[in-house]
């Protein structure tokens, strides 16, 4: 086995949250989906997917460090909310904690002195950093619309909505 026994257990332990995170994306998309708002629930479709391939490639690095995989029981998904800021709340929420389960991952790799594990971790450090940034950014937007509102959010979201804001944002740094 090319890492430790403890970043395994940590790897195993993510692809568990990021296939929990799905889930949790899918439920947030069959709600939006339920309540007339298809560009949020294409967004949600979209997002589950995205932490889907991120369990998978999770798996993948498991299974070529020679490590075993040991996937945990995922944990039902809220699939009810009050209003679409709290459906979106969650889900920042959610990238929050994720973001600090890598963290503890590249923390952990860096301490066993596993630079394998820490160089493959980086991907997900940037990747966190875009996922709770556009995520952040439409919870701001749905609470400036309010419900009446979603039309415009909507809106924003079919015409390319944060993907297009984050290529440009990107482009500018780059800049």
């Amino acid at each position: 086995m090319q890492i430790s026994t403890k970043v395994a257990a940590l790897l195993n332990e993510q692809v568990g949250n990021e296939l929990a995170a799905s889930n949790q994306y899918l439920a947030i998309a069959a709600h939006f989906d339920g309540e007339g708002l298809p560009a949020l629930a294409k967004h949600f479709f979209r997002q589950s997917a995205e932490e889907r391939a991120h369990a998978l490639r999770f798996v993948r690095y498991i299974l070529d460090a020679g490590a075993p995989l040991r996937i945990a029981a995922i944990p039902v998904p809220v699939a009810t909310f009050r209003d679409t800021a709290a459906a979106v709340k969650l889900a920042l929420d959610s990238e929050i904690r994720v973001t600090k389960q890598i963290n503890q991952i590249v923390d952990v790799a860096v301490k066993e002195g596993d630079h394998l594990t820490k160089n493959a971790m980086e991907w997900f450090v940037n990747e966190q950093r875009e996922e709770v940034s556009s995520m952040d950014t439409l919870l701001r937007m749905v609470k400036r619309a309010g419900e009446p509102g979603m039309f415009f959010v909507e809106n924003f979201l079919l015409q390319g909505g944060l993907t297009a804001a984050e290529g440009e944002a990107g482009a500018e740094a780059d800049a």
